[in-house]
């Protein structure tokens, strides 16, 4: 069970790194997109979504842990 007590550590610690990094990669891509960098505002956007997507299945993986018993 060793890798599932390390998992139950670092998946909540990925899930908000990714948000963070999300949400400011939304933030300069709006940014970018004011400035007339449309094309450059839509691969940032897909790297945000890509983020979310990822914090999905590490949502998913983290529910699938194991329970401990009490």
């Amino acid at each position: 069970m060793k890798a599932a007590n390390k998992l139950a550590h670092l998946l909540p610690h990925w899930i908000e790194h990714n948000t963070s990094h999300a949400e400011q990669f939304e933030q300069y891509a709006r940014n970018a997109r004011t400035e007339g960098l449309s094309a450059l505002a839509d691969h940032v956007e897909a790297a945000a979504k890509a983020l979310w997507q990822a914090n999905g299945e590490l949502e998913r993986a983290r529910d699938r842990l194991p329970r401990e018993e009490a």
